[in-house]
């Protein structure tokens, strides 16, 4: 008695799912409409038209960050009743981030384009160097870093440090000009200046 009373709602909800989801095999079939039955992108059937969802290109070792939101700010009482710490809700867009840091061989590449694209300018140049003074410490000799760190090919797959935020950002605009610029080579689109 108790193994039906057992399956019996099991089976019941189990008959509701597949007729729930199952519906009309020709209204349900792919390339028409699941509202009116009527066929998609054909002429002789109104001619609606829908076109498939294509994905994002992604460049080179991105990985899909889900966006959300979340209360930033304080969410526990506060016992000295400061209120200088207001919660507020914050929403975060989908995006798109390395997979890894950006490494030493990955910002001298950045490092050759300049020089190779400004070479009557050599301030731009020196002025997307990072600043090897951030190795300095007190008690510290930290002088072979300074000098090597981001030259020597030991240092290569090491996260490059030094970095301004505004650096940073030139980077990132560079590298987003150059994965579209391969791109449009690739479709045919812009001939590659090596090529010539």
């Amino acid at each position: 008695m108790k193994i039906r009373s057992k399956v019996f709602p099991l089976l019941a909800i189990t008959a509701l799912a597949l007729v729930g989801c199952g519906g009309n095999s020709n209204t349900a079939r792919k390339g028409s409409s699941p509202t009116t039955g009527w066929a998609y992108n054909d002429p002789s059937m109104g001619g609606y038209e829908v076109r498939e969802a294509q994905e994002q290109d992604l460049g080179p070792n991105l990985v899909f960050i889900e966006g959300g939101t979340f209360q930033m700010g304080q969410t526990n009482d506060d016992i000295y009743y400061d209120w200088n710490n207001v919660t507020r809700r914050v929403t975060i867009d989908n995006f798109y981030m390395d997979e890894n840091e950006v490494t030493n061989v990955d910002y001298r590449e950045f490092l050759f384009w300049l020089r190779k694209a400004y070479p009557n300018y050599p301030q731009v140049y020196r002025n997307a160097l990072p600043d090897t003074n951030v190795w300095r410490r007190e008690l510290a000799f930290n002088d072979p870093l300074m000098k090597n760190y981001l030259r020597l090919p030991q240092f290569n797959d090491y996260p490059v440090v030094g970095v301004s935020w505004r650096q940073a950002n030139d980077y990132c605009i560079w590298r987003t000009d150059r994965v579209n610029e391969l791109r449009l080579i690739e479709a045919g689109v812009l001939r590659s200046k090596l090529s010539v």
